[in-house]
């Protein structure tokens, strides 16, 4: 059986480390092990405690703006930088693209 640490669980399952221990106290999620020296070790089956690990991840907003309609190429070039950067990155995202919003600083 493979066992983790506190950190690297609470990693794994978006939570800080504080709440893993408040969780322990409370008896609501205790640590699979815990050795002579207080250190908390848990089991890969109780991260379905936490459900689905992939429903937890994060949603990064990758935003990409130029300023006038003719920087339209631009635009693209960007979108597909930023692209190209959170696929390397393993992250699951959302593009968010804008030209020009048309602010007026002399009103």
């Amino acid at each position: 059986m493979e066992l983790m640490s506190i950190g690297k669980f609470a990693k794994k399952v978006g939570v800080n480390v504080a709440t893993l221990r408040r969780m322990d106290a409370s008896g609501e999620l205790k640590p699979y092990h815990v050795s002579k020296g207080g250190t908390r070790y848990y089991s890969v089956e109780q991260l379905k405690y936490f459900g689905d690990t992939q429903q937890n991840e994060k949603l990064v907003v990758g935003y990409c703006r130029v300023s006038t309609p003719s920087q339209k190429d631009d635009l693209e070039n960007q979108v597909n930088n930023v692209k190209t950067y959170m696929i390397a990155k393993g992250y699951s995202f959302e593009m968010i693209t804008d030209i020009g919003s048309g602010i007026n600083y002399k009103k």
